[in-house]
């Protein structure tokens, strides 16, 4: 839980209190034309983005994100809709009079030019002067920690301090918006772990809003304030990481952030906020609801693998509990990953943290209870539960 707990619903306050959003997009649609067919791309989205606020659109490809994110920055031009930048419209200005740079994953230095020249390009071509491009340059590198590499040519770095080189490029230029398309797609597990936080850090120290577009659940739940999960052009939930992890406003949000078991029943029984589903030969489910719910009605339920023990026997008391039989267990280091195949052919997966005297909980083909507490379980849709 440690890439949530970076993140922060710091951007809602931000989105509150600016009275001018720094991007804002308003019913954008984007239609192409596609053997003969209209398609479209993005399906009338509409959000705000605060001044400083580090913002994600997340989705799997072909979602719409990076349509959207081009549509921002000029180099697409919807089809309907409004974009403004700073309450101003800039739906028909060209990208290069948009007061935003762009990020890419191909990072597109120049090779011939080193650390320095990089940095210093856009700044030159603006006729910038010398002593201003020599401490603006210089502040850059010292932001990015590539200070002392001024002389170094792209193909003598790293792929992480290549793309801090790009970071400081569109930096340098002081946009009052950066946008990132899958910047850290092309950097190993490791490296990309280490960057975002790198990523995190500079836009902080720099101050700016930072949009950023990934099909990364880690890297959104890491770095983001607030996450637009996106589906087919649409956004599906707009809300902090914590928000959208614990609570997932629709199917496709649960499954796409993290793991998460999935569970369809019956409500049996209402009282004091919770719904109670009986689930196989003698499980229950408790989970809260928001008002509305009735006895007979259907629920989709989500927990988190995380939040599930795992036990041989039944447990006591209010809690969530289902049995199974275990189909695979998995060692992964810090944890181990079990596999539970419930009644009615739901497969639940838990994670069992280790701890140092910790050992194997269960075995392939062991019949298990599988228990949380009630306020683990999310109704998914629960206001509109009947």
């Amino acid at each position: 839980m440690t890439e949530i707990q970076a993140g922060t619903e710091a951007g809602e306050a931000a989105s509150a209190t600016s009275r001018v959003p720094a991007i804002e997009l308003d019913g954008v649609v984007k239609e192409y034309i596609a053997h003969g067919e209209v398609v479209q791309a993005v399906k009338g989205v509409s959000l705000e983005i605060g001044e400083g606020e580090f913002f994600s659109m997340l989705g799997p490809s072909g979602c719409g994100k990076t349509t959207t994110m081009r549509m921002i920055a000029g180099f697409e031009d919807p089809s309907r809709g409004t974009v403004r930048l700073h309450g101003q419209d800039v739906t028909d200005v060209p990208p290069n009079k948009r007061d935003v740079n762009m990020v890419f994953q191909s990072y597109a230095l120049f090779p011939h030019m080193n650390v320095w020249e990089n940095v210093a390009f856009g700044l030159r071509r603006k006729r910038v002067p010398d002593q201003e491009i020599k401490r603006r340059v210089g502040e850059m590198l010292e932001i990015v920690d590539l200070t002392g590499r001024e002389r170094r040519r792209p193909r003598e770095m790293s792929g992480g301090q290549q793309q801090r080189v790009a970071l400081a490029r569109a930096l340098v230029n002081e946009p009052r918006a950066l946008l990132l398309d899958e910047p850290l797609g092309a950097l190993d597990l490791k490296l990309r772990q280490a960057m975002q936080i790198e990523l995190k850090r500079i836009q902080r120290e720099v101050g700016i809003t930072f949009v950023y577009v990934t099909h990364d659940q880690n890297e959104a739940l890491t770095m983001s304030d607030r996450i637009a999960v996106m589906n087919d052009g649409l956004v599906e939930q707009l809300a902090g990481p914590r928000e959208i992890y614990e609570r997932p406003a629709t199917k496709f949000v649960a499954g796409f952030i993290g793991t998460s078991n999935l569970l369809s029943g019956t409500v049996d029984q209402v009282g004091d906020g919770t719904a109670t589903l009986r689930y196989g030969e003698g499980g229950r489910v408790i989970v809260p609801v928001d008002g509305g719910a009735s006895a007979g009605g259907d629920v989709e339920v989500t927990v988190r693998p995380e939040k599930i023990r795992i036990s041989a026997d039944e447990p006591p008391g209010d809690v969530s509990a289902v049995r199974g039989t275990v189909a695979e267990v998995v060692y992964l280091g810090t944890y181990n990953s079990y596999s539970v195949d419930l009644a009615g052919g739901t497969e639940f997966t838990v994670f069992e943290q280790n701890a140092r005297d910790s050992s194997i909980t269960a075995e392939r083909g062991d019949s298990v209870w599988l228990w949380w507490q009630p306020q683990h379980s999310y109704a998914i849709g629960s206001r509109h539960v009947s």
